[in-house]
């Protein structure tokens, strides 16, 4: 640990050092927690693909991780697509934790970025953006 209370690489970014549960609440050092997930950027299909498996096998924050990733990584002109759809993840988390409001709340920031999004008419790699935006506006986690 090069940070005094966050795992930090040499340039001083924060990294996944603390193992985490699968709610990405940390756990103790030297405790079993789920696989991290890469912090690069992968395509964006393979963002989608990876992103979906994780909310699947009960890993919303992880997906979230993998959609940041790419949101960091991606065009400017894509923020509103991969931002949205990470906090569609991050609104997933917080319920699964109990926290309805707050993901009550994620989840109509989340609607509101999809919907500019598709606005644009840009290609959103194969994603149903009417169906993303109807789910994250009705609270339902998926996309």
């Amino acid at each position: 640990m090069t940070g005094r209370d966050r795992d930090r690489d040499v340039e001083g970014r924060a990294r996944q050092a603390r193992p985490r549960d699968a709610l990405g609440r940390p756990l103790p050092y030297g405790a079993a927690g789920v696989e991290p997930v890469s912090e690069e950027p992968m395509p964006p299909e393979e963002t989608l693909t990876a992103a979906r498996e994780l909310v699947q096998a009960g890993r919303p924050f992880s997906a979230h991780e993998v959609l940041e990733a790419r949101w960091k990584a991606g065009p400017d002109e894509e923020r509103d697509l991969w931002q949205g759809l990470a906090q569609v993840c991050v609104a997933m988390t917080h319920a699964a934790r109990g926290n309805q409001l707050g993901a009550d709340r994620l989840f109509d920031r989340a609607a509101e970025r999809l919907a500019a999004f598709a606005a644009t008419g840009r290609e959103a790699y194969g994603l149903d953006l009417e169906e993303a935006v109807n789910r994250a506006r009705n609270h339902v986690g998926t996309f």
